[in-house]
């Protein structure tokens, strides 16, 4: 369980091409985080979450995608095998990162922090499957929670009305 004075921010992440930092990077910005996977019946959402991203990124909002391989092991690529996927049928120009674990013990902590933010379906904290979204604010709270199935259209008025606001 992340601690209590944990911030977001405070965590480390590692991108898809190995390079390691913290979510210092994300301050101030709108992010829609998001459990990616190229094997996955919600994979053609990669393409409506880079409209997302291009609709949206000058005004401070970013897609970030974890790719995690929990969920009937439908992201089985290495990063270099993930990262050509996505380019090339998808045409993914927003961060992606290395794959995680989001839930059980090696869930990785930014993900510990938004279940902890932002429960599931009554009450639950477990992602259920892959493309379960997360908006988080620019203070770097979470907003919403959605379900794999939300459509990111959909999700667009939150992220402009994130947008709009200072929180």
């Amino acid at each position: 369980m992340p601690s209590p004075s944990q911030s977001l921010y405070d965590i480390e992440v590692r991108d898809i091409d190995g390079n390691l930092f913290t979510m210092e990077r994300y301050r101030g910005r709108v992010l829609l985080v998001v459990n990616v996977a190229s094997r996955c019946g919600h994979t053609p959402q990669y393409a409506a979450l880079e409209t997302l991203y291009r609709a949206h990124r000058r005004a401070g909002f970013v897609v970030l995608g974890f790719p995690c391989n929990q969920f009937g092991r439908q992201e089985p690529g290495t990063d270099a095998e993930v990262r050509a996927f996505c380019s090339r049928v998808y045409g993914v120009t927003f961060p992606m990162f290395s794959k995680i674990d989001v839930n059980g013990p090696g869930a990785h902590p930014l993900y510990r922090i938004l279940k902890a933010q932002k429960k599931g379906i009554f009450g639950s904290d477990r992602v259920k499957w892959n493309f379960t979204k997360f908006l988080v604010g620019r203070a770097g709270a979470v907003l919403r929670r959605y379900a794999p199935g939300k459509p990111p259209a959909a999700i667009e008025p939150d992220v402009v009305a994130a947008l709009a606001s200072a929180a």
